[in-house]
């Protein structure tokens, strides 16, 4: 992967890329995640596909960065990205806080996304989050900031069942003062709060495919999964012995199953 940078009034967004035919796949981890976790997809599909990883404004190599955005602005600037590549219809694949920018940018630039893989998010709509979880995501600097730095990197090992996923989010959370990684969190938390409450669209205009691991215990993100499932009539598979990180806890199984999603894709555009 060669490493390259867009520049932004803020800071500057490093990303990743890698050659290869067919579909560009892009990633997009979760709040506070780096673009270390999809080693494991970026070992399997890398030489296949064009690949793009990005460092999210504020995350890992994407610093300093002040957080003076919104969600929109981190669609407009992964737009900016890929035009700047010259990556036209994607699949975006989202992890947690990484399949709401997929949301927030294909209702921002609909009809430019050729499919979309959900890896333990949740819908971005607001009707299906309650008043009292929006509040709460609003004012999550009352929950983090009290915290001692140790017992807050202990609590970010329980996204992950494995050693290897435990492993990275040590490597990952390594990178950050615990002020830096309150911040860059409550931070996360409130913009997403704020999208919801727009209460837009957010329409899903493409094939997509939603994963969520069986032990995933991230807030309400089994029955977000259910209910977004339901309400939009969109395939669910449910990962056998992963929590938030299941692309992290079972790679093979979530490499099959997107390698497979990839490939109906591919033949539907012939």
């Amino acid at each position: 992967m060669e490493e390259r940078e867009y520049r932004t009034r803020l800071g500057t967004i490093r990303y990743w890329v890698s050659p290869g035919e067919g579909i560009p796949l892009v990633f997009l981890p979760g709040l506070t995640a780096d673009h270390r976790l999809f080693e494991k997809q970026i070992a399997a599909f890398e030489g296949k596909y064009p690949l793009l990883v990005w460092d999210a404004p504020g995350h890992g190599a994407s610093r300093p960065f002040r957080l003076e955005f919104s969600l929109d602005s981190k669609a407009v600037w992964l737009r900016a990205i890929l035009r700047q590549e010259g990556l036209e219809r994607p699949i975006l694949v989202g992890q947690s806080m990484g399949g709401y920018v997929a949301q927030c940018f294909m209702e921002r630039f609909p009809g430019t996304v050729s499919g979309f893989i959900s890896i333990d998010s949740a819908p971005l709509k607001r009707k299906y989050i309650t008043a009292a979880e929006l509040g709460m995501l609003k004012h999550t600097g009352l929950i983090y900031r009290p915290y001692p730095w140790k017992a807050l990197r202990k609590a970010g090992l329980a996204v992950t069942t494995t050693d290897y996923g435990r492993d990275l989010m040590v490597r990952m959370m390594a990178g950050y003062t615990k002020e830096e990684y309150v911040d860059l969190a409550v931070h996360g938390f409130r913009i997403l709060a704020q999208a919801m409450e727009k209460d837009r669209p957010y329409e899903v205009d493409c094939p997509c495919l939603l994963l969520c691991g069986e032990e995933d215990r991230a807030g309400s993100a089994k029955r977000y999964n259910r209910r977004w499932a339901e309400g939009e009539g969109l395939p669910l598979v449910w990962i056998p012995q992963a929590g938030h990180n299941s692309n992290c806890d079972a790679p093979q199984r979530v490499n099959a199953l997107m390698e497979d999603f990839i490939r109906r894709r591919l033949t539907a555009s012939i």
